[in-house]
């Protein structure tokens, strides 16, 4: 998900994805530590993808 597309979501609308996000987040450590995930690259995507929501709640909290 883009920049662009995440400033045109509403507030309600990040902070559900910010908890989905987050979910996943922990779900693909469960599978790195077993050893079950299939590319480590999918946790460190995850994981800009949870920053990047983070990042535009803030600023959308601002105004």
């Amino acid at each position: 998900m883009r920049i662009r597309e995440i400033r045109e979501l509403t507030s309600e609308e990040i902070g559900t994805r910010i908890t989905d996000a987050r979910r996943e987040i922990v779900d693909l450590r469960f599978q790195l530590a077993a050893r079950k995930l299939e590319s480590p690259a999918k946790l460190r995507q995850a994981r800009q993808r949870l920053s990047r929501l983070l990042t535009i709640q803030t600023e959308k909290d601002r105004k």
